[in-house]
């Protein structure tokens, strides 16, 4: 009977050898950037710092992020999501409009480690979705006592609001502060690292086109 080589760690992927360097993978700078690129790179990301601070001392308690550019920008990613999970049911349309908020940065972030292989870009999708978790923080606080004002001009108890029929479906209305608030933490802990991340990068970028100058 023929001998078959036992499997290596190199060819398992569930691995922590595998595991490990698919981690630092993410942390890979290009191996291109002009020095124009890399300086309008950096000056995003102290933006996106500053900006970050903003988003995340706004008051989830009673819906401040509800009057920011970004809120803007996440509102019709929110609803077209209820219309993009209408062929799944009642329960997946609501859900539909959070669910799509979170995935559609998030995707952008993955595909711009799987296709273009920028792990920046791919860092700062991350920040835009722990930032879109901010912004439904609110959104899911407000369920057990409603205040915000909707897009159709009342409440929640006036009228549809997602979080309120998720949460009673779920059975957990009677929880809707504690999720808020969770809701809000995780995003600023996402976001941060979100940024550290986008740092190292650029700290790697830096120094691989410094090493490859010299070399020239």
């Amino acid at each position: 009977m023929p001998h078959r080589p036992a499997p290596t760690h190199a060819q398992d992927k569930s691995s922590p050898h595998s595991l490990l360097r698919s981690a630092r993978g993410l942390l890979e700078p290009l191996d291109q950037l002009d020095e124009i690129s890399f300086y309008v790179r950096c000056v995003v990301l102290g933006l996106l710092a500053f900006w970050s601070w903003s988003l995340f001392a706004y008051d989830y308690r009673d819906g401040e992020i509800g009057a920011s550019f970004m809120h803007n920008i996440l509102l019709p990613i929110h609803e077209a999501g209820h219309i993009l999970f209408i062929p799944f049911g009642e329960f997946m349309t609501i859900l539909g409009g959070s669910l799509f908020q979170l995935a559609l940065p998030w995707g952008i972030a993955i595909a711009f480690i799987h296709v273009n292989r920028d792990n920046f870009g791919s860092a700062i999708g991350f920040w835009w979705g722990s930032v879109s978790l901010l912004d439904l923080s609110p959104y899911i606080y407000d369920s057990l006592h409603p205040q915000l004002i909707l897009l159709g001009g009342h409440t929640g108890e006036d009228g549809p609001h997602d979080w309120i029929y998720l949460l009673s479906r779920l059975g957990q209305l009677h929880n809707a502060q504690c999720w808020g608030t969770l809701a809000h933490t995780i995003g600023g802990i996402l976001m941060l690292i979100a940024m550290i991340w986008a740092l190292v990068v650029l700290r790697r970028q830096h120094r691989f086109t410094k090493k490859h100058q010299e070399t020239e």
